[in-house]
């Protein structure tokens, strides 16, 4: 029996916010956390079943991987603002409109973001001065992570959508399906078949169609107030208009934000393969504890979302509040697991032998640590502003990141080579605060002041 779509809903007008927090945060966690552990998995098997320069090689294209697939997906996750506002508003019309023109707009961006992701991916690679003797592998690895762009693009666009009614249990049910069949398939390809970078490129591949499958078929099957029918199918114009002034900004603030990481990778790659290897060790397990950071940030677009629609301002604060005192507590957490035992962690990756790659990947680990209250406050922020409907003024903190990475790159790693890549992002996290934080208070005057409490049009 097809169940009902309130079933599959939530509001996050009501109730305790923190509350509405967690509960939608947690499922997002799982699900990240579920993700980054099947790619440090990935990473392990590279690491240790084919060696260091293989890791490297997956390592030095992940900047390259950063930029790209990061636009795709943040600007997939920026068109279903308008969605989520339109909920909280109670406007399922005007919601299945969106959801209409959104799929128009995402067809056209994996068209064109996989072509030309594809076409140049060799001239990219040598751009960011990858390393001679992980030069091939790291052009197989790369380009099959472009040939994912559709599927990519579709899962977080579906997603994104399911989310917006406020439903994070399903997206992170299928992140466990499509994770556990990376690991078998990288399992299969890799041990198996000895495939090599070429077997890892494409586990990924495979996992991430089934993912976007999974997405489809739910929301055709389950969640039917997200299907359009008659007239919300048409091309709208003032939609398709909302929906990139959304989603466009957002993409373009990560996209900035990325070329200051690849500027960093590129001072980094420099450095050597041990550096190259050290780094991707580390970001590994970094994104595995941030991506929770990142995810309570992404719980409060979708929050916010729904409450400037509800045009409840009060929650929005209140909202804020909570998520930075949820913030803290994990904040303490993380120091408790991290200084202790960033070593052993570094072990996953290479074999005990490989003391100077373990000796600087647990360094970054250490020293960016304690700077992770400065990224909290940074997505906590950003998110709210552009759950708010001002996606044009969080891309400004990724200039500011942008800036604070290449200022890290061109002076900094020259003058400190690994010490310089420790402090990068810790340094840009701060510079985006510095204006994040003042941006918000401004923001929140203003809709007090002129009551021009956005909704979706």
């Amino acid at each position: 029996m097809t169940a009902t779509p309130s079933q599959h809903t939530e509001s996050m007008t009501s109730g305790a916010p923190a509350r509405s927090i967690l509960k939608f945060a947690v499922p997002l966690i799982l699900g990240y956390l579920l993700q980054q552990m099947y790619l440090i998995i990935d990473a392990a098997i590279v690491g240790r079943w084919i060696g260091v320069g293989a890791l490297a090689a997956v390592g030095a294209s992940s900047s390259i991987m950063f930029l790209i697939m990061g636009f795709c997906n943040v600007a997939c996750a920026g068109f279903a603002i308008p969605v989520a506002q339109a909920f909280g508003a109670g406007d399922h019309h005007k919601m299945r409109c969106y959801v209409s023109n959104a799929g128009r707009i995402a067809v056209v961006l994996a068209l064109v973001a996989t072509l030309l992701s594809c076409l140049f991916c060799e001239k990219i690679l040598q751009l960011v001065n990858t390393p001679a003797d992980v030069f091939h592998d790291a052009y197989v690895f790369l380009f099959l992570q472009f040939c994912t762009i559709p599927f990519t693009i579709a899962y977080n666009l579906y997603s994104g959508q399911i989310r917006a009614l406020g439903n994070s249990k399903e997206p992170f049910y299928f992140l466990i399906a499509s994770s556990f069949l990376n690991i078998l398939l990288d399992v299969v390809f890799i041990l198996l078949l000895g495939m090599g970078v070429e077997g890892a490129g494409i586990a990924t591949f495979l996992s991430q169609a089934f993912a976007s499958w999974l997405c489809r078929r739910f929301i055709r099957r389950r969640l039917t107030v997200l299907v359009p029918k008659g007239d919300e199918r048409t091309f709208n114009n003032k939609k398709i208009s909302i929906l990139l002034n959304n989603g466009v900004p957002m993409g373009l603030q990560f996209s900035i934000t990325a070329v200051g990481i690849i500027m960093l990778q590129s001072a980094n790659n420099a450095l050597g393969t041990v550096y190259v290897a050290s780094f991707t060790a580390a970001i590994r397990i970094k994104y595995l504890f941030t991506c929770v950071l990142e995810n309570i940030g992404v719980a409060m677009a979708t929050y916010c979302g729904q409450n400037i629609g509800a045009r409840r301002l009060d929650r929005v604060k209140t909202g804020v509040r909570d998520a930075m005192g949820i913030m803290m507590v994990y904040f303490v957490l993380t120091v408790a697991v991290i200084y202790p035992f960033a070593d052993e962690m570094m072990m996953l990756f290479v074999n005990g032998g490989e003391q100077e790659v373990i000796a600087n990947a647990a360094q970054l680990m250490r020293i960016s640590n304690w700077f992770y209250p400065a990224l909290g406050v940074l997505v906590i922020l950003r998110y709210s502003i552009q759950g708010l409907g001002y996606s044009n003024l969080s891309m400004m903190s990724g200039v500011m990141e942008m800036i604070a990475r290449c200022g890290v790159s061109l002076w900094l790693v020259p003058a400190w080579a690994w010490l310089g890549v420790c402090y990068a992002d810790p340094v840009a996290w701060m510079m985006a605060d510095l204006f994040l934080a003042p941006a918000y208070l401004w923001l929140l005057k203003r809709l007090r002041k002129d009551h021009r409490i956005p909704s979706a049009a």
